[in-house]
Order: C-alpha cells, then structure tokens, then sequence
C-alpha cells in the first residue's frame, strides 16, 4: 500500500523538485538507521551499567571524563563498521552541482561526508557537505579553547586500569590534550546540557528561510531547535516534502509526504 500511495505521490515531488531554485535536506536518525547506525537510546543499551543518557552530558564529562571517552570510543568503533546507504549517496549526488543549497544533518556519524567524498571523488563542494548541528562523533574537539582538530585514539593502559566510573583518571593514564592550549580533548558533539553552535544553527536557518523547498527525511523534526529549520521554510513561502516511513507531526504541513524508507526513496525522488 505504501508503495503504490509513493508511486503516485513521486511525479508531484520530482515537480516540485524541478521548480526549486535552492533546496535545503534536513536529516534525522532514521536516514542512518538502514547504514545499521541505532538511534542514540538504542545504541548498546546498557554500557558497563551505564545508559547512554548518564553519558552523553556535560556533567559526566565533567566528572569522569575517562568513562566518558571510553564509552565514545567504543561508539567510534562500531560507527567505523557502518557505510552511506543508497539515501545518502542519492542526497550527495544531487546536492554536488546545488551551489547555494545543502544537507542539515542532525546525526553525527559522519556518513553523509562520507558519501559526498565517495560520490565526489574528490573534496567536495560545500552544498555536499553537511551542516553538522550536533557536531561529528569522528572529530575531536578542546573543551577549554574549542579548538577543532582530527580524533586522536584513546590510550588505554594494558594493565588492567580501564576505569568503569567515578573519579579522574588514574596516574599515568592519559586523556586527549588540545595541541594549542593543552586543554582536555571531547568528541566534537554536542552533550546534553550544553547549547548547539550558534553559527552552526544560524547558517542552517538562513539557508532553510531562503530554500523554495525543504527535503525533511528520517526525522519528525519535531525537537527544536532543527524543528525550526523546516517551518523557516515554510514561513519563507517555500515546501516541504516529507520521507518517513511513518506519518509524523509535520506531515500535515507537508505539501508530499513519501513513505518509505530513505534508501529506498531518496534514489527514485532524487534521479
């Protein structure tokens, strides 16, 4: 049922796609999810008794930065297992010849730069490139001056000191330092409790309010703030078109809503 709504529904989309001048994506968990990335509360589910919740903050960090890094080390190797799909290879595809327009993302696990490089063959064009609105999980970045840099492996002791809590780092064991400042090093994401990049989101916006047409996929874009980049959008007088395999809360602003899922969709929409 779902396809054949999809089949009739697709001639209305590529139109509109067709009539766009500037088209901004905006992308959740669910694009990933086919790459076998699992959504954030599903990743590992318990890690040394810990939840991802109790992790992913400011505060533990703060606390126990070690356990904190060794719980995104592991989420750095398992995202390493993990490829574009064919819904991100189609949105790199069609976003390399599109100047002004571009991918928002709010995952960060780096597939869809890595697709725009794979498709491009080369360093891509910026439009390729995504806005990274909660950082990428492969970066590194100083929690004193914020210098960004490449992901530096955590060294961990072979004699048995890995830390499962509680505490600073044991003698001799040491974190990640900031090249510049000699600051403690994090993954470039954004925890809970801390306020996402302001320039980051702002150049989201603008680009959303300037877009004839808004791709809102694998995500019910209904968490702000990248809820407000699809209704700045439609507040500029552009479109939304919706891929979800299911309805959500912005599917009556839709002017097409597409279900399925985004590797299966994305390549017919977007050829």
């Amino acid at each position: 049922m779902q396809a054949t709504k999809r089949e009739a529904d697709l001639p209305r989309a590529r139109e509109l796609i067709a009539q766009a001048r500037r088209v901004v994506a905006l992308t959740g968990a669910g694009i990933s999810a086919e790459s076998g990335v699992p959504t954030f509360r599903d990743a590992g589910g318990l890690w040394r008794n810990y939840r991802p919740e109790e992790l992913a903050t400011i505060g533990a960090f703060e606390r126990d930065p070690r356990t904190v890094w060794e719980w995104y080390e592991w989420r750095r190797g398992f995202l390493a297992t993990c490829n574009p799909n064919d819904g991100h290879r189609a949105l790199a595809r069609f976003f390399l010849g599109r100047g002004e327009d571009g991918i928002v993302t709010q995952n960060v696990d780096g597939l869809h730069t890595r697709a725009a490089i794979e498709e491009a063959g080369d360093a891509p064009p910026d439009a390729a490139l995504p806005i990274e609105i909660h950082g990428a999980i492969a970066r590194d970045r100083c929690n004193e001056c914020g210098l960004r840099a490449e992901a530096e492996p955590l060294a961990v002791r072979d004699d048995g000191a890995r830390r499962t809590g509680g505490g600073e780092p044991p003698p001799g064991d040491p974190l990640p330092r900031c090249a510049e400042c000699g600051g403690l090093r994090r993954p470039d994401v954004v925890l809970f409790g801390e306020m996402l990049d302001s320039a980051l989101l702002e150049r989201a916006q603008t680009m959303a309010a300037r877009a004839d047409l808004c791709l809102v996929i694998g995500t019910s874009a209904v968490v702000y703030p990248a809820a407000g980049i699809p209704l700045a959008t439609l507040h500029g007088g552009g479109r939304i078109i919706e891929v979800n395999p299911q309805a959500t809360d912005l599917t009556r602003a839709a002017e097409v809503a597409l279900r399925g899922a985004a590797g299966e969709v994305l390549p017919e929409l977007l050829a």
